[in-house]
C-alpha cells in the first residue's frame, strides 16, 4: 500500500498536478443555500448561519407521544422513510423528524465538520422544532456516528437511542487490534486504500477519489458494488427502488463539489481521530432514565445488544 501511495505522489508531483491533487478541493458552499433547483424543503437556520433541511412525517408533533429524530446513513437523505407500519405509527403516536445531514440534500455543508458538530446540529434542530426537553434518536449506518456523538455530548436531551448497524471506525484506540485488523482485511483492497487515506491523509482524500491511477472505494463511487454485495442483498436492492434505500440521497446536489461535501467528507469524519473513544464511554444514563440499543446482523441473525455500564464492558462481555 505504501508503495502505491509513493508512486501516486511521484506521478502527481512530476506531472505538475500536485496542486490539483492536494489543494484543489471544492470551495465551501456555506454561502449558497442550494445549488441547482429552487429549494422547497422546510429548514431551520443554525447559529453559524448554515441551513438544515428537515422533513416530518407520522403523527403531527403537537399530538405525538413519541418524537423520534432519524439520522440517515451514507449516500442518503431526509427522504429515507423509516420502514414502519403506518398503523403502528398512528397507534403509538409517533412523530418522525428526518433531516439532511450537513452537505447532503438541501442542507448546507459544514467545512469544519466533526463528530462533535453532528450532535450540535441535532440539538439545535430539536430545540428550534420544539420537540421538548427530550427526544428519541435513531442512527442508521453512517448516521451511527451522529448517534455516538449525541450520547457523548447531549445525553441529557435523549429519551432513548437506537443504532442500526452503525459505522465503525477501525482506528478507535480501544478497539482490540486483532478485531480491527481482521475486520479491515475483509474489506476490498480499494476500500482499504481509500479508508486508509481518509484516516491518515485526509487533506489528500478528495484528490485520491478523483485520480485515475488506482481504483478507489466502490463504497463511495458505487462502481463495483455487485462484486462486494451478496446475492440476496442485490436482489433486494434491485427490487426495492424506493425512498427507503436512499436512491435520491443527495438529490440534485450529488455532483462535483456536492459529492465532496456529502460523501467524501462523511468518510473523512467517520474515519478521523474522534474527540472521544466510544469503547471508553461511561454510561450516559446511570440512573436508567434511558437506554441504548444496538442492532447488528451476524450470519443472517439479528443481534440486539442493550447498553449497560460502559461499552467497553459490554463489548468484552
Amino acid at each position: 500500500m505504501l508503495t502505491h501511495f509513493l508512486a501516486l505522489f511521484l506521478v502527481a508531483v512530476t506531472g505538475g498536478g500536485a496542486h490539483n491533487f492536494i489543494i484543489n478541493q471544492p470551495p465551501p458552499l456555506i454561502d449558497s443555500f442550494h445549488v441547482g433547483s429552487p429549494i422547497t424543503s422546510p429548514h431551520i437556520r443554525l447559529r453559524d448561519g448554515r441551513h438544515l433541511a428537515y422533513r416530518e412525517y407520522g403523527v403531527p408533533k403537537e399530538k405525538a407521544k413519541y418524537k423520534i429524530v432519524v439520522v440517515h446513513g451514507f449516500d442518503s437523505s431526509k427522504n429515507e422513510t423509516f420502514p414502519v407500519s403506518k398503523d403502528l405509527v398512528q397507534e403509538l403516536g409517533i412523530c418522525f423528524v428526518a433531516f439532511d445531514r450537513a452537505g447532503y440534500g438541501d442542507s448546507n455543508p459544514h467545512p469544519t465538520r466533526t463528530v462533535m458538530s453532528e450532535s450540535m446540529d441535532i440539538d439545535e434542530l430539536a430545540y428550534q422544532l420544539k420537540l421538548g426537553p427530550k427526544f428519541y434518536l435513531i442512527g442508521t449506518s453512517m448516521g451511527g456516528y451522529s448517534a455516538y456523538s449525541c450520547l457523548k455530548y447531549i445525553p441529557q436531551r435523549l429519551s432513548g437511542v437506537v443504532l442500526l448497524v452503525p459505522a465503525v471506525n477501525y482506528w478507535w484506540p480501544s478497539l482490540p487490534a486483532d478485531v480491527s485488523e481482521s475486520a479491515f482485511k475483509k474489506l476490498s483492497i480499494m476500500n482499504q486504500q481509500s479508508f486508509w487515506v481518509a484516516h491518515n491523509l485526509p487533506f489528500l482524500f478528495c484528490g485520491w477519489m478523483k485520480q485515475n491511477f488506482f481504483k478507489t472505494s466502490p463504497a463511495i463511487t458505487g462502481i463495483g458494488v455487485p462484486e462486494t454485495t451478496c446475492k440476496p442483498d442485490l436482489e433486494i436492492i434491485n427490487q426495492n427502488q424506493s425512498p427507503v434505500n436512499g436512491t435520491d440521497a443527495v438529490e440534485s446536489k450529488s455532483t462535483n463539489d456536492a459529492v465532496y461535501e456529502s460523501l467524501c467528507r462523511d468518510v473523512m469524519v467517520v474515519f478521523s481521530n474522534w474527540e472521544f473513544d466510544p469503547l471508553q464511554m461511561e454510561n450516559p444514563f446511570p440512573n436508567d432514565e434511558a437506554s441504548v440499543h444496538l442492532w447488528y446482523l451476524y450470519k443472517m441473525k439479528c443481534v440486539r445488544l442493550r447498553y449497560r455500564g460502559t461499552l467497553q464492558r459490554n463489548y468484552h462481555g
